[in-house]
């Protein structure tokens, strides 16, 4: 045996399994968590979090320690995924969204593209600006957009496809431009 893993609930030298599940586990957990997620704290909440769910399940469990890592990694994927909506949220609304790790110049140029979105957004259909906003800022589903607005699951694949595309062109036609005046400028 190179490698002993605690797999099944079992005393441990005096320790419940799952006390010695945490200690054995505890900062690769934690590294794990925070290289999803990029941020120490919001890592260390995920882990206990994590740990919670496995006290509560512990029973129904036959490996605990990989239950342990999938948990960890789908509450990071989570709150990955939380934390975009509500930032796409904030930045229609017209606030700057809280980031701890951007740097100015980063930060100033995806305020630049956000703009330069929008500004192709709004040349688009109303029905088109709905669809894009329903799945990137709302996150919903193709069907639940599917429903919303009376069209075909396909559809709304199809169409969104065609939309980014389109979005892609034209930002890339817009910054061409941009560049070209820079170019005049010097």
């Amino acid at each position: 045996m190179a490698e002993q893993r605690i797999n099944t609930p079992r005393k441990a030298k005096g320790k419940s399994a799952m006390e010695a599940l945490f200690l054995q586990e505890e900062g690769a957990l934690l590294r794990f968590a925070c290289g999803i997620v990029r941020r120490r704290e919001v890592a260390e909440e995920l882990v206990q979090d994590g740990f919670i769910r496995l006290i509560r399940h512990e029973e129904e469990l036959d490996n605990p320690r990989a239950w342990l890592y999938r948990a960890v990694r789908n509450l990071s994927l989570n709150h990955l995924r939380k934390y975009r909506r509500e930032s796409l949220r904030q930045m229609s609304d017209g606030e700057e969204p809280v980031s701890h790790e951007e740097e100015p110049d980063t930060r100033m140029e995806r305020m630049e593209r956000v703009g330069m979105l929008r500004l192709c957004m709004a040349g688009l259909a109303s029905d088109d600006q709905r669809m894009l906003r329903m799945k990137f800022e709302d996150g919903k589903s193709y069907k639940e957009i599917a429903d919303a607005l009376e069209i075909g699951i396909g559809n709304v694949g199809y169409r969104l496809h065609h939309l980014l595309k389109q979005l892609a062109g034209e930002m890339g036609r817009e910054r061409n431009d941009e560049m070209d005046l820079k170019e005049v400028e010097r």
